[in-house]
């Protein structure tokens, strides 16, 4: 099982170092499988297929990582995991990233959120209901190298939507981003969920088979719906 580290709230690029520290150790075999969960100062980072028309156009400033993905934002309220674990060789990096989805739709689930994937789109989403149309609640975006990941996920716990209104979250411009207090009208801390959350992640990472939840059914287009909350 990984180690799990909670390490508060941390400026980005710092995690970011410390993130390429350990993977080295990692992949090197002087350290175990690690999964550190923090919070980040509010930062945009922009995934290597990021296109121009995604970013902000007020000028404010972008890190470029390595990860995959696209342009998305972190910060306060927002639960971010960085699992840097050795893949099995017969674990490749989708059906890792299927492990961290499915350990955050479980999540989800003990809290009365149900959630699912949407095919062709990473990461965990809501379903269309008489809300709007599929809305983002986590995020996901890996790196791995030397059969070993980094980077990982973002589960909006309570944090300041208004943030995603500056970018095109994810490069998908015809969909919604949601968190865990605006569908409960409530949520607990981001320490609580990581705590929550872990047995979860301990599960997945443990590269036992699972069954996967089943993926959510897009919207027919050209339906109507009511106001988002």
């Amino acid at each position: 099982m990984p180690e799990f580290r909670w390490l508060g709230r941390v400026d980005y690029r710092e995690a970011w170092e410390l993130q390429r520290t350990i993977h080295a150790e990692v992949v090197a075999g002087d350290a175990p499988d690690t999964v550190l969960l923090l919070e980040h100062p509010p930062v945009y980072t922009a995934g290597r297929r990021t296109q121009p028309e995604h970013r902000p156009n007020d000028g404010t400033p972008v890190v470029d990582v390595d990860r995959g993905g696209l342009i998305t934002w972190h910060g306060p309220g927002q639960l971010v995991g960085y699992p840097i674990v050795k893949l099995p060789e017969d674990v490749g990096v989708v059906d890792y990233i299927r492990r961290v989805e499915e350990a955050l739709i479980r999540y989800l689930a003990d809290t009365g959120i149900a959630t699912g994937r949407v095919a062709g789109r990473a990461g965990v989403w809501l379903p269309s209901d008489a809300h709007g149309p599929e809305r983002k609640i986590a995020q996901i975006g890996v790196r791995v190298a030397h059969k070993t990941s980094m980077h990982g996920f973002a589960l909006n716990v309570d944090p300041d939507l208004t943030w995603f209104d500056r970018i095109v979250p994810c490069g998908i411009s015809d969909a919604g981003v949601t968190s865990m207090a605006r569908e409960l009208q409530a949520a607990d801390g981001v320490r609580q969920v990581a705590d929550a959350i872990t047995p979860h992640l301990a599960e997945l990472l443990s590269w036992q088979p699972f069954e996967r939840t089943p993926d959510i059914e897009r919207a027919p287009e050209g339906i109507s719906y009511g106001l988002t909350v």
